[in-house]
Parts: C-alpha cells; sequence; structure tokens
C-alpha cells in the first residue's frame, strides 16, 4: 500500500481523478490506494499550488535515493500513459505514490511483486500550474 503523508493536490485534479476513480471496477487496489491519499491531501485551487508540487502532467526528474541516474517522469492519465516515453499512469502504483509530493521528497510504493521500492524527487521541471495551465 502507498504511504499517504502530508500531500498536497489542486481541486481540479482531486475532480478530475475521483471522476476517473468512479469509472474503475470496484475494489481495485490502485484505485482504493489512490481514493486515500486524495481523502487525506491538502486541497489548493491551482492557482495557488506551490511550483515545486507534483500535479497532473507534471514532468519531473526522479532518481534512486541510493544513488543511480536520474530520469525523467511525466504523471499521466491512464489513457496517456506509456512507460518507453516515461509516462507514468496516476492510477499505477508509482503514480499513485509521485501524486502531491513536493521536489526532495522520496515516493514510497509496493510493486505488483510485493517489493518495496522508492524513487526522490530531484525537481519538477514542468508544472502546468505553474506555466499558467489551469486546464492541463
Amino acid at each position: 500500500m502507498t504511504t499517504v503523508f502530508n500531500r498536497t493536490i489542486t481541486e481540479l485534479d482531486q475532480v478530475r481523478i475521483f471522476n476517473l476513480l468512479r469509472r474503475q471496477p470496484g475494489g481495485a487496489v490502485s484505485a482504493v490506494d489512490l481514493s486515500a491519499l486524495i481523502d487525506a491531501a491538502e486541497l489548493v485551487p491551482s492557482q495557488t499550488i506551490a511550483a515545486d508540487v507534483v500535479t497532473m502532467h507534471s514532468r519531473l526528474s526522479v532518481a534512486d535515493p541510493a544513488g543511480g541516474q536520474a530520469r525523467s517522469l511525466t504523471l499521466c492519465y491512464p489513457q496517456e500513459a506509456d512507460a518507453a516515453r516515461g509516462a507514468i499512469s496516476v492510477l499505477s502504483p508509482l503514480g499513485t505514490a509521485l501524486l502531491g509530493l513536493r521536489a526532495g521528497e522520496v515516493a514510497s510504493w509496493r510493486g505488483a511483486d510485493g517489493q518495496e521500492s522508492q524513487l526522490v524527487v530531484h525537481t519538477v521541471d514542468y508544472q502546468p500550474e505553474a506555466s499558467g495551465d489551469y486546464l492541463a
């Protein structure tokens, strides 16, 4: 299960994700984890979210906390996901773990194989809200 702590998400992301979750099969672990994260998160208007927070469609640089090469990921909706391009669905364990984190924080999640994994968010290189795109 994804650890839920001190997350900040936009009100628009909350609405869109809740609409997405309503269309998911009941009891799906990914949907349950994401719903719990949203329920516990601090909600803010899109215009006021800090630029270093991972929101939907944010592009970020991540790496293994123990060291390793940084890679670029984009948090997206399931229909946009493409692992080869680094587009990670918010419904995936990694995507749920990233939503609402700030640069410098560590995403922790348990994969389908039960193994615990972590990535540190080095930077949020692009955030739609910080660029004035409140509808992305």
